[in-house]
C-alpha cells in the first residue's frame, strides 16, 4: 500500500507589513500581534506554542529552580499583590538577612533534589551598601557548588549589577509585573521606568535576565497582551520569563479578586512562547491552586521552568516530591537529569 509523502512541520509566522531594516528590529511584536495569538482558538494557539517550543528546545527537558527568601518582610514598596509590605497586616514578620551557612545548607539540599538554578529573593526597595557585601558572599558561595546562580533584590543602582557579575551571579530578576498601562493601579511607589533602568544596568553588566509578571490582578486580556509585549521587546528579551498567577494573600490589597479563567492562564503561558522562543518561560507563583491539569496543559504551552520546593518567598508552592510525581507522569525529564546524560554521554558511559 502506497502513503502520500507526510509534509514537514515548519513554525507558522504572524505576517507583518514589510518594514525597511532600520525602522525597526526583526523580533519586535506589536501589540496588536500579541493581542491576535491571544484571541485565537485555544488548539490553534496550544499547536503554534508547541511548535515554537520542539524547534527551541529539542531535548523538551524542564528546568528545576529553588527560590530562597534570604531577607524576608518589612518591604517599604506598596505592591498591592505582595504579603512582605510592612504596611499591609498579612501575618508576615520582618527578619533580618540570613547568614551564610543557612543559605548554603539550603543551596545544597537544591542541588542534591534535582535545582540547578538557585535564586535569593530579598524584599528590599533597593539593597544597601551593607546588604551588597552579604549578598555577593552568598553569590560566591553558592556558584561554588555548581549551580547557577539568580537574585532579585529590588531596584539596583549604578555599579551594583557590576559588583553582583564579578562575584559570579548569572541571572538577575526583576519583573515587569504588568503592562505600562495597568501598573500604576498596583503599585504606586516605584514607577515602571524604575524597573526598565534597572533591566538596563543589568544588561551593561553582562547578566542574564530573568523578567516575567503578574497575571489575575483584573487586568484585560488587551493588558495580558500589553505586559508579553513588552517583555518580547526588551532588545533582548529575557532568557528567563517567570509567569506568575496571582497568590492571593489576606490583607494585601488585591485579596478577593475574581480568580483569572485556567485558560487564560494557559494561553498566556502560550503567547510567551511564541513571542520569545528561545526564553525558559517559567511556571512561578501559583502552581499549588492550578491543579495537575492546568500544570500539564502549560507544559504543553510551553513552559520548560518550575520554582521547585515548598516555599515561594513567603508563600506555598507544591512540594518536590509532588513535582517529581507530576514530572514523571507527563515523562518529562529534568534538565539535571539531561545533562547527566550527556555528561555520560561524552565520557563514553
Amino acid at each position: 500500500m502506497s502513503h502520500a509523502p507526510t509534509q514537514e512541520l515548519k513554525p507558522v509566522v504572524l505576517h507583518r507589513p514589510a518594514l525597511p531594516a532600520a525602522a525597526a528590529p526583526a523580533a519586535t511584536w506589536p501589540l496588536e500581534d500579541v493581542l491576535a495569538l491571544f484571541d485565537l482558538p485555544f488548539t490553534d494557539l496550544m499547536f503554534r506554542a508547541q511548535q515554537s517550543h520542539r524547534l527551541n528546545f529539542p531535548d523538551g527537558d524542564v528546568e528545576l529552580a529553588t527560590l530562597l527568601s534570604i531577607k524576608t518582610g518589612g518591604c517599604e514598596e506598596d505592591c498591592g499583590y505582595c504579603p512582605q509590605a510592612a504596611r499591609y497586616d498579612t501575618g508576615v514578620e520582618a527578619k533580618k538577612i540570613l547568614d551564610i551557612e543557612t543559605v548554603l545548607d539550603a543551596a545544597r539540599q537544591a542541588r542534591d533534589n534535582g535545582a540547578t538554578r538557585f535564586c535569593m529573593g530579598a524584599a528590599w526597595r533597593s539593597p544597601k551598601q551593607r546588604d551588597m557585601v552579604k549578598v555577593e558572599e552568598m553569590v560566591r558561595e553558592v556558584k561554588a557548588l555548581g549551580l547557577e546562580t539568580c537574585a532579585t533584590l529590588g531596584m539596583l543602582e549604578e555599579g551594583q549589577a557590576n559588583r553582583l557579575k564579578e562575584a559570579g551571579l548569572d541571572y538577575y530578576n526583576h519583573n515587569l509585573d504588568s503592562a505600562p498601562e495597568f501598573y500604576d493601579s498596583v503599585i504606586s511607589t516605584r514607577a515602571y521606568q524604575d524597573r526598565l533602568d534597572t533591566l538596563g544596568r543589568v544588561r551593561e553588566a553582562g547578566l542574564k535576565v530573568c523578567c516575567g509578571g503578574i497575571v489575575g490582578m483584573g487586568e484585560t486580556r488587551m493588558q495580558r497582551a500589553g505586559l508579553i509585549a513588552q517583555l518580547a521587546n526588551l532588545n533582548p528579551y529575557p532568557e528567563s520569563v517567570p509567569v506568575n498567577h496571582l497568590v492571593q494573600v489576606e490583607g494585601t490589597p488585591l485579596f478577593g479578586m475574581d480568580p483569572l479563567d485556567p485558560f487564560e492562564f494557559v494561553r498566556t503561558i502560550a503567547v510567551a512562547r511564541i513571542t520569545m522562543p528561545k526564553a525558559r518561560v517559567r511556571l512561578s507563583a501559583g502552581r499549588r491552586q492550578m491543579g495537575e491539569a492546568v500544570q500539564a496543559m502549560c507544559f504543553l504551552a510551553g513552559a520548560n521552568s518550575i520554582f521547585y520546593g515548598d516555599k515561594l518567598l513567603t508563600t506555598d508552592n507544591p512540594e518536590a516530591g509532588d513535582d517529581r510525581m507530576l514530572l514523571d507522569k507527563l515523562g518529562l525529564t529534568t534538565r539535571a537529569a539531561m545533562l547527566e546524560r550527556v555528561q555520560q554521554s561524552a565520557c563514553g558511559g
